[in-house]
């Protein structure tokens, strides 16, 4: 029987994942001076593109399901960022919106994404092609 397969160096998951980590390792310290946990950072960058998103849509566009967003959205309410209400026309529905703080706390984040930048040794143009790659892999290919 060939084992290969079973390599840690032939597996695709191995790189994404440890990516992944050392990504979010990186943006921590700048998270951390705003107040915010990367999960609650990519919330908020939703919200702040959106103003106010349903739980159901704000977890599919996150690939998170509600057993991880009712509490994080929980604990953001109660810091002030975000007010969750039941939808009028769904009461099953419940819409998260952004708060005064919250939106405010988006000039504090807006240089986030350059410090981030600056700190991963690729081209633009390689930036490019992995973005285009990874939403391939997950079945997105318009993702821009």
């Amino acid at each position: 029987m060939n084992y290969d397969a079973l390599k840690l160096k032939n597996q695709l998951c191995f790189p994404l994942y440890a990516c992944s980590k050392e990504v979010v390792r990186k943006y921590h310290p700048y998270l951390e001076e705003i107040g915010l946990t990367y999960t609650q950072y990519i919330v908020m960058m939703v919200l702040w593109e959106n103003q106010e998103v349903t739980v159901k849509a704000l977890g599919d566009t996150l690939y998170l399901d509600s057993g991880t967003l009712t509490p994080l959205l929980k604990k953001m309410e109660t810091q002030g960022l975000l007010v969750r209400t039941r939808s009028s026309v769904d009461e099953r529905s419940v819409i998260i919106s952004l708060t005064e703080k919250g939106y405010q706390l988006r000039d504090q984040a807006a240089d986030i994404p350059g410090k981030i930048g600056s700190c991963i040794p690729l081209s633009e143009e390689e930036v490019r092609t992995l973005y285009s790659l990874l939403y391939k892999v997950l079945g997105q290919h318009d993702a821009q």
